[in-house]
């Protein structure tokens, strides 16, 4: 029986009145105030990181009973990360004290660099230095999250590792960037040109460009949106009232309870131009 550990990383800034959501914010076209937007995000880390950890307890308790029933099966670890520049790491603990205690240990850490690519590398040169063999990597403003895109990550990382290959998972956002991103400690890969790229090349196309130059093997999720103008919130709180509903009936679902809930005490809710259209339907059967 061999030991093993894999991590899932949230990158994330605190949330600061004008640090973040920004573009939702009057001044940018949108329609909170600086505090109201920081609200929103905390509210949403609050919901993404419940999620990955049940996400994580979940695969946890699935090796913990495979190996109770197989003595030579590997032994996983699952641990729950979460990275943030070092002149916030103080006020990111107090945001999470606020409303522990947690369902798994949080494990904070720090990442540096001069761009957002360096960061990336940074902290997972740190994990993985650390003897993790797998990282998934996602951002805080994604409660969209299904639990199983965490899941079948892992799983799939792990199936590559069966086969004698080191690979690459991802699911993009709705603009062409991504929403959730793995790799092994082996995978030939890094995040250089990727999220700051000069030359107008999207984030999933400058790490598709990667993964076909070395041949990795690369497993695809669908979207996962995340929220930075009002039409992308919008958008996620029609997916999250839809997912409260059906959650009735699909309990492996995690609802967003924290992000409906501050959208439901502001008042918030979507709606479109009257459609005043015809059905052309009866002119295209003639």
């Amino acid at each position: 029986m061999a030991e093993r550990k894999q991590a899932l990383l949230v990158f994330s800034k605190p949330p600061i009145p004008g640090l973040v959501k920004t573009r939702l914010t009057e001044a940018n076209g949108g329609f909170l105030t600086n505090e109201q937007a920081a609200q929103f995000f905390k509210f949403c880390l609050y919901d993404v990181c419940e999620a990955a950890m049940n996400a994580l307890l979940e695969l946890q308790y699935e090796n913990d009973q495979l190996v109770a029933s197989d003595p030579t099966a590997d032994k996983i670890t699952y641990d729950f990360i979460l990275s943030t520049p070092e002149k916030h790491l103080d006020l990111m603990k107090e945001t999470f004290d606020e409303i522990g205690p947690w369902p798994m240990e949080i494990h904070f850490m720090t990442d540096s660099g001069a761009t957002f690519d360096d960061h990336f590398d940074d902290a997972f040169a740190q994990i993985f230095g650390q003897g993790y063999e797998h990282i998934v990597s996602i951002g805080a403003d994604i409660p969209t999250l299904p639990k199983s895109h965490i899941k079948q990550s892992f799983q799939w990382l792990d199936y590559f590792h069966s086969i004698g290959k080191a690979g690459f998972v991802c699911a993009p956002c709705q603009e062409c960037g991504t929403s959730l991103v793995g790799a092994s400690s082996d995978t030939p890969i890094n995040h250089q040109g990727v999220y700051y790229n000069m030359h107008g090349v999207p984030a999933l196309d400058a790490y598709m460009a990667k993964v076909r130059e070395k041949d990795i093997p690369t497993a695809y999720f669908a979207p996962i949106a995340d929220i930075d103008e009002r039409t992308d919130l919008a958008h996620a709180l029609s997916c999250m009232k839809a997912i409260e509903q059906a959650a009735k009936y699909q309990p492996d679902l995690f609802v967003p309870k924290r992000v409906l809930s501050w959208c439901a005490l502001m008042g918030i809710h979507v709606s479109t131009p009257p459609n005043e259209e015809h059905d052309p339907r009866q002119y295209i059967d003639e």
